[in-house]
């Protein structure tokens, strides 16, 4: 018996790489230097080439998944009061954080307006107790933490993505556009990926068609035929966050290979403070990004989020590298 057959993966799992895309490697220019701080400097780094899940991981992927090793989520155990001292005990239940627009205008600096910890919240009630996905296999599953995501893709023979590894894939060849299918948001009134259309985070136009998240191949794939690599949900990578990339090497012939980025404990100079729960970089924005609050829709964006947290607007999709 093949190890994929006796850990119960899917029979298409287990040979060649099917609902995959192969990304050639090469050299690209990563973050920017026009958008928001933690994007910069912009720096040149190396890939090799690797394969790519064509869309994030779906419900019913995920299903398949649980249904083959019982894994439990994150959000499906009670947190352990050690982990969180001083913690009341009403915030040590099972759940998830669901968006939860408030009925008018709010101060953009308090997030805590439209997110709440919601129990009983995980991927199959993602609106909590009475909810259900019914209908949304084809969406991106959500609420699922880091160790949710990586658990997945150990079963799968496959990996979690570097940040270089995504921000490359996202751009779809195009390096240095604005948005992964170049530098206009909507070209010819058209909408390019599932995000927020009018005022955060009290009123949603959806001009694009959805109010939350959508079937994944809904908007049309990059240059290298990728599937929301901007908007729907946030995805994880396996980086930790720094408040800022590396500045280039001072030669040529020190462009970074494969980096990686970051450390566990948060910190990046000496003398910096470390923090206590890890982060990790997510990308490519999601249905919540709005104009007038978060322009995370594009490649180079970034956003640190805490590894033992998940929400309704964060997914994950899996590399597989040379050799694997």
């Amino acid at each position: 018996m093949t190890e994929a057959a006796a850990l119960g993966r899917p029979a298409e799992m287990q040979t060649g790489h099917p609902g995959m895309v192969f990304v050639p490697g090469g050299t690209f220019r990563m973050g920017s230097d026009r958008h928001y701080p933690e994007e910069a400097p912009v720096h040149w780094v190396n890939v090799d080439g690797f394969w790519i899940d064509r869309t994030p991981v779906t419900n019913a992927q995920f299903r398949a998944f649980v249904r083959a090793t019982g894994h439990v989520t994150v959000a499906e155990r009670p947190p352990d009061p050690r982990d969180y001292p001083g913690a009341l005990p009403h915030m040590l239940q099972p759940g998830s954080l669901v968006f939860k627009p408030p009925k008018g205008v709010v101060d953009l600096r308090d997030w805590g307006a439209w997110w709440r910890l919601k129990p009983g919240v995980h991927w199959r009630r993602p609106m909590g107790p009475g909810s259900s996905i019914a209908g949304l296999d084809a969406h991106p599953v959500v609420h699922v933490a880091y160790a949710d995501a990586s658990a997945y893709a150990a079963w799968a023979g496959k990996a979690l993505p570097t940040e270089a590894e995504w921000e490359y894939a996202a751009r779809g060849g195009l390096d240095g556009a604005e948005f992964a299918w170049g530098d206009e948001l909507t070209p010819g009134g058209r909408h390019m990926a599932n995000t927020w259309q009018g005022p955060f985070p009290h009123q949603n136009l959806a001009e694009d068609g959805y109010e939350r998240t959508s079937p994944v191949t809904a908007f049309p794939p990059n240059g290298y035929g990728l599937h929301d690599m901007i908007g729907n949900v946030w995805e994880w990578t396996t980086d930790f966050f720094a408040p800022r990339h590396p500045a280039d090497a001072p030669k040529a012939c020190c462009i970074p290979q494969n980096p990686r980025g970051g450390r566990e404990d948060g910190s990046y100079d000496r003398g910096q403070p470390a923090i206590r729960i890890p982060r990790r970089v997510v990308k490519g924005g999601s249905h919540l990004c709005a104009p007038n609050y978060c322009r995370r829709y594009r490649p180079a964006a970034r956003h640190p989020h805490p590894v033992d947290t998940s929400t309704s607007h964060i997914g994950f999709r899996c590399v597989r590298r040379s050799g694997s």
